[in-house]
């Protein structure tokens, strides 16, 4: 990638200059990009935007990207409506 104005995480509108900003300061994994840009935490939860920022700390370190670690994911990883949280609480019903 060239363009420094590229988007890289669609749900936070973190540009690639943005991205390569964090590395240059010296944040190395996708986990601490994450933390100070909110990249990977929108709807897509990093779907869009995970590897293609993973393809810019291998470039910048030039690290084969199976060597780059990939962000810690916690429930839910996908999006679900809260009403299958409330159906699913009534279907279990009460223990009386």
């Amino acid at each position: 990638m060239d363009d420094k104005n590229t988007i890289l995480c669609r749900c936070e509108d973190l540009t690639r200059e943005n991205i390569l900003d964090c590395i240059r300061a010296g944040y190395c994994t996708i986990d601490e990009i994450k933390r100070v840009t909110r990249a990977g935490m929108g709807p897509c939860q990093g779907r869009t935007c995970r590897m293609l920022i993973a393809q810019e700390l291998s470039a910048y370190y030039k690290i084969p990207m199976e060597e780059i670690m990939m962000p810690t994911f916690r429930p839910p990883v996908k999006p679900i409506p809260m009403g299958v949280l409330a159906d699913a609480y009534q279907e279990g019903g009460s223990e009386e």
